[in-house]
């Protein structure tokens, strides 16, 4: 049986084995050890092996893992015309799975190379995770048209959720950051005009940028870190957010404390990047 292997380096480029670009990435031209094993064991390289039509292998060790050859791996599987896929994974010792779709295997390499909880590097910023069960049943939510759109399309993205966003006065509050395989950085695609503690025009000129270059670093660096792990486990997050941050338009940019609800869902689309929408609903007094 045809057998046919390619590397994905952590920086989410395909290389092959036998190549010589490998050598130089190891940083080692004449190994005299398995520089295959060590790559993957140790530098978070994903081995994805094409056996014949019939079965994909996937070989990872997920503690090591980054973000951008996860998401170069997923993409891969969806493109793979094979109907099984097998997961290679090292845990204490070296385990194997056997999944029926691309759907599976995606879900469960996402389970694998799932992050801790992010971790704030100052303490301006606490998250509370809410039980997202809560918002499906409750039919009041100002968040719970947009959880429902994304559970019912299976998490596609497409023209109607800006529609939908339109309809139950949402748009204002919503973020979307773009995060492509071998490009780890969340990148801003849409900032609404309701977030305008950022800066009265942040919403026009951010778009483009990454999310961790927004004027108030501290924040940018902690969001961006959530953008992250969603596009990253492809699951929705549910949080009661305290933040202190600082108001741009205003001499000295002041520092306020902030209270909202956050509600962060991953998409797929039509391309290899993958969609996270972030809505906010205040809990305080203040609207911006």
């Amino acid at each position: 049986m045809e057998r046919l292997a390619m590397l994905i380096t952590p920086d989410g480029e395909w290389v092959s084995p036998d190549g010589p670009e490998f050598p130089g990435i190891l940083g080692d031209p004449n190994p005299d050890y398995d520089a295959l094993g060590y790559a993957i064991r140790n530098l978070g390289f994903i081995k994805f092996e094409l056996a014949g039509q019939t079965v994909a292998e996937i070989e990872l060790h997920p503690r090591n893992v980054e973000l951008p050859a996860l998401l170069a791996a997923q993409q891969q599987v969806l493109l793979s015309p094979v109907k099984l896929f097998r997961i290679k994974y090292f845990d204490t010792e070296w385990r194997t799975q056997i999944f029926p779709s691309a759907e599976h295997t995606i879900a469960r390499l996402s389970e694998l190379c799932s992050k801790a909880e992010p971790q704030s590097t100052t303490d301006r910023f606490t998250v509370e995770p809410k039980d997202i069960s809560e918002l499906f049943q409750d039919e009041d939510n100002w968040l719970r048209p947009l959880a429902v759109k994304w559970r019912m399309s299976f998490g596609e993205f497409d023209s109607s959720v800006i529609s939908l966003a339109v309809t139950h006065r949402l748009l204002s509050r919503l973020m979307i950051a773009g995060i492509r395989p071998g490009k780890g950085d969340p990148t801003w695609r849409f900032i609404g005009d309701g977030h305008r503690w950022i800066g009265s025009n942040y919403h026009l000129f951010g778009l483009g940028e990454n999310v961790h270059n927004m004027p108030d670093k501290d924040y940018g660096a902690w969001a961006t870190e959530y953008y992250k792990q969603v596009a990253a486990t492809r699951q929705p997050r549910y949080d009661f957010i305290t933040g202190t941050v600082q108001y741009q338009d205003e001499s000295g940019k002041p520092t306020r404390t902030r209270r909202y609800l956050r509600l962060m869902l991953p998409w797929k689309t039509s391309s290899d990047e993958v969609f996270v929408t972030m809505c906010s609903k205040p809990t305080d007094s203040e609207v911006s």
